[in-house]
């Protein structure tokens, strides 16, 4: 709730015009019921046609009032609720995009799609519909009370009988729904991440003909989703059928006690009339009221989630910590990381780079490669040691500082639905010269060319590009802004082996003052590295040239002689 009103503070003027405006719209509603009655007990016995007329025309005119004044006030509210939104999208985009690596594995990806989708959307139609139902129909409600006093404080009594009931009803449903709401928009979650995965993995599905285990998986969590809907929306319905049966109760007994009034001259049958046609109203306000309910209950689990989220703690902020006087580029001192917290995925790992080196990293999959990649960049804090670039820890970096050093290529990267110039500028300051150049040196000018030039279109994900394709754009991208550290975590891997070839030596002629750390399968993309670390679980097996590894580490020596074969592998 305090998430909600705290978006919705900055608009209170704008809002407090509109509900002025519905209020008066709202009161020209109420007014009818109450001209009818004066008409009907007061004017037509005087059987004067023209001050019925003029009646009339007062009734009309409160009509229009009615009709302007609620079409204003929704428009202002759809105003408020849609800037409200983007407001709140905007801050939480802004939030996931700062999260640590660490954090958004604890929320997932499908969740904060979820929460940036969907819960938005609950809050989105949860303030509009405050703004025109939740305020017009208590308003109705408590006017309808208020005006039926004054006409017969009998049969108002009635009514005022019935509203203890309905709100008891309402503390009852409310309590109940809103944590099974909550567990809706987790199975939602879960649902999210289903089809995402087959989404982004349909040719693998299609490939490996897993396409009906895929429609059993999804068919599972789309009824789970079913189920806690139906759970949800079964003690949501329970509170329409209740009011109904209290509110008409109610009407019977004003007909009752109204009849026995008229009858015995206690009021008139304006007044009764009159009275009908306020209960009407009443009805029709409580039923309003559990609508609002209903949003009321999503949007508050909404909150909470987007709440958890907004109000998640900033892990990798800027630490003070000293700076070494030492001349390398990159130093991990004694570095051990952990995913969960109980098993190591890095351990002890110890190396040093001067500036103009090229590591290589080179282990089986799971072995920790692309982990010390983003433990370098920040991704995640390590668990003890250190990591330094240019003398400092990078946990006392500015992260955009330090994440400006990089240009770095990840294992599955992506390229978006923009022109290939702005895939490989993604938003720096660089000239078309600079691309062109990068492109060129990524050994991808002849393509682009072949495609249409910079301003050529690609599809999400590069949807029309091969995969050597893909990854060559990709380099490109990376050697653009000329970095300090290039970082290809198995950036090469669709790559043929001339245009390997050829790209390493690019990079070694034309890049020799970046550092460079080149995660690979394949030996012969590192071999000529001036240093390569081998992995295995997370543990350094060995440190050194191609030559000193060959003679030193049983592991680099069997996957270069399964590659390469004996005569190759020296």
């Amino acid at each position: 709730m305090h998430l909600i009103v705290r978006y919705v503070r900055p608009y209170f003027k704008r809002m407090g015009l509109g509900l002025t405006i519905k209020l008066l719209g709202t009161v020209m509603d109420l007014l009818l019921p109450y001209i009818l009655a004066h008409i009907i007990d007061d004017i037509t016995p005087l059987q004067d046609m023209g001050l019925v007329v003029r009646w009339g025309l007062v009734m009309l005119a409160c009509s229009f009032l009615a009709i302007a004044g609620n079409v204003i006030a929704n428009r202002m509210a759809a105003w408020v609720a849609r800037e409200t939104t983007r407001r709140l999208r905007h801050d939480l985009f802004r939030k996931i995009s700062y999260l640590s690596n660490r954090q958004i594995d604890g929320f997932t990806v499908p969740s904060l799609i979820s929460r940036m989708t969907t819960d938005t959307y609950n809050i989105h139609r949860m303030v509009g519909m405050m703004q025109r139902i939740g305020i017009r129909a208590p308003i109705l409600v408590v006017g309808g009370v208020a005006v039926t006093i004054t006409l017969d404080p009998v049969l108002a009594l009635v009514l005022t009988c019935m509203l203890p009931v309905i709100l008891c009803i309402v503390y009852l449903v409310s309590r109940r729904s809103i944590p099974l709401f909550d567990g809706l928009q987790r199975s939602v979650d879960k649902m999210v991440r289903v089809v995402r995965e087959n989404a982004s993995g349909v040719r693998v599905i299609k490939a490996l003909s897993r396409s009906e285990g895929e429609k059993e998986r999804f068919e599972g969590v789309n009824r789970q989703v079913m189920r806690d809907e139906n759970r949800a929306n079964m003690v949501m319905a329970f509170s329409k059928p209740a009011m109904n049966l209290t509110l008409n109760l109610g009407l019977v007994l004003v007909v009752l006690v109204g009849a026995h009034r008229v009858n015995s001259g206690l009021c008139g049958p304006g007044v009764i009339t009159a009275f009908l046609t306020y209960f009407t109203i009443i009805l029709n306000a409580m039923m309003s009221v559990t609508r609002v309910l209903t949003m009321w209950s999503k949007a508050l689990a909404s909150a909470e989630r987007i709440e958890t989220v907004l109000a998640a703690p900033d892990e990798l902020t800027v630490q003070t910590l000293p700076a070494r006087d030492e001349t390398a580029h990159i130093v991990f001192e004694n570095v051990n990381f952990s995913y969960n917290h109980k098993e190591n995925n890095l351990e002890g790992i110890n190396f040093t780079l001067n500036r103009g080196e090229s590591l290589g990293i080179i282990g089986p999959t799971g072995s920790g490669k692309s982990t010390l990649a983003g433990l370098l960049m920040r991704f995640y804090d390590v668990d003890s040691g250190s990591i330094r670039v240019n003398g400092r820890d990078v946990r006392s970096w500015d992260l955009k500082a330090l994440r400006d050093c990089f240009g770095v290529v990840f294992q599955n990267d992506i390229l978006f639905k923009k022109s290939i110039g702005e895939n490989i500028r993604i938003g720096r300051n660089l000239s078309m010269e600079r691309l062109e150049q990068a492109a060129k040196d990524a050994q991808a000018a002849f393509f682009v060319e072949e495609t249409g030039g910079m301003d050529a279109s690609l599809e999400a994900r590069g949807a029309n590009l091969s995969g050597g394709q893909k990854q060559r754009l990709l380099i490109a991208r990376a050697l653009a802004g000329r970095p300090e550290v290039l970082i290809l975590d198995d950036s090469s891997s669709a790559l043929d082996y001339q245009t390997d070839a050829r790209l390493r030596r690019t990079i070694h002629s034309e890049y020799g003052d970046t550092t460079t750390v080149i995660i690979a399968q394949r030996v012969s993309s590192v071999k000529n590295c001036g240093r390569i670390l081998v992995l295995e679980e997370g543990k350094m097996l060995g440190f050194g040239t191609h030559r000193e590894l060959m003679e030193s580490c049983r592991l680099y020596r069997e996957i270069s002689r399964l590659q390469m074969g004996e005569g190759e592998a020296v």
